[in-house]
């Protein structure tokens, strides 16, 4: 019980931003804030729709012709399941293939929608989906696989599956932007060491960050960059962060228990 208590406290008072959308925020906010951590919510990016999804609703309506359908982010599936309601389909569609997710989150988005992955790889990147997808088959020889992905995602899992022979699909859903926030008292803030750690959940919340905030307060102040997995945490290292911890397992659970670990 003690032991239990020592855990629950161990960010209290420290002073953590959360950079990731509005709208995904709350669950690492609160995972934070029951570790009695003090949270700025400052998001740097939002997720836009893209707006000509005509090359989606072919493929949802004929789904049977691929084996795979791979989901590497929740913003996919909200972006995927919220068409389908639009173009009157339902999860069912999906009975017809198998479907994988690169991580829990990414899975338990599918699940809430009536949709069980057949794969989760153990490490949520999309080095680790692909071996995956290799290992459940043997060989990928003919098989296509359709994916959902955000407008700038990265090739990895694509050009690797095509180097063992499936056909690849990719299909841009969504576009990361940023958002044009004034960050001028969170940077001051930043530089005079009064924030403990950023958290960052993708590549594109580092930039944008660093963007709004500007150099010198990214890569000066006196905070410990949390990052969610190690494309991230590259990210950070190329733009100039210094000071990065990095979640294992690579989930908002695995980027709280980071910190509960470094400030503990």
């Amino acid at each position: 019980m003690r032991l239990q208590r020592r855990m629950a406290a161990t960010l209290q008072g420290r002073r953590i931003v959360v950079t990731r959308t509005r709208e995904q925020a709350g669950d690492l906010v609160r995972a934070l804030e029951d570790r009695g951590a003090v949270t700025v919510i400052a998001p740097v990016i939002r997720i836009q729709p893209l707006e000509n999804l005509g090359a989606l609703r072919a493929a949802l309506t004929g789904l049977s012709a691929y084996r795979w359908v791979v989901f590497t982010s929740q913003n996919a599936v909200q972006i995927v399941f919220d068409r389908l309601v639009a173009w009157g389909l339902t999860p069912r569609v999906f009975r017809s293939t198998a479907v994988a997710a690169i991580g829990t989150a990414t899975a338990d988005a599918l699940t809430l929608r009536g949709v069980v992955p057949a794969l989760v790889p153990e490490e949520f990147v999309a080095e680790s989906l692909a071996e995956g997808l290799i290992r459940h088959h043997g060989t990928l020889a003919g098989a296509r696989v359709l994916i959902p992905s955000a407008e700038d995602g990265r090739e990895v899992l694509g050009t690797t599956l095509r180097q063992h022979g499936a056909e690849i699909e990719t299909i841009a859903v969504y576009r990361t932007v940023p958002v044009r926030s004034d960050l001028s008292a969170l940077a001051a803030e930043i530089r005079g060491g009064g924030i403990d750690a950023i958290t960052f959940t993708s590549s594109s919340t580092v930039r944008s960050f660093v963007d709004l905030v500007g150099p010198a307060a990214a890569t000066g102040g006196r905070f410990v960059a949390a990052t969610i997995g190690p494309v991230t945490a590259e990210t950070a290292r190329e733009l100039g962060l210094r000071d990065i911890i990095e979640a294992e397992p690579h989930t908002v659970q695995g980027l709280v228990d980071a910190l509960a670990r470094r400030f503990g």
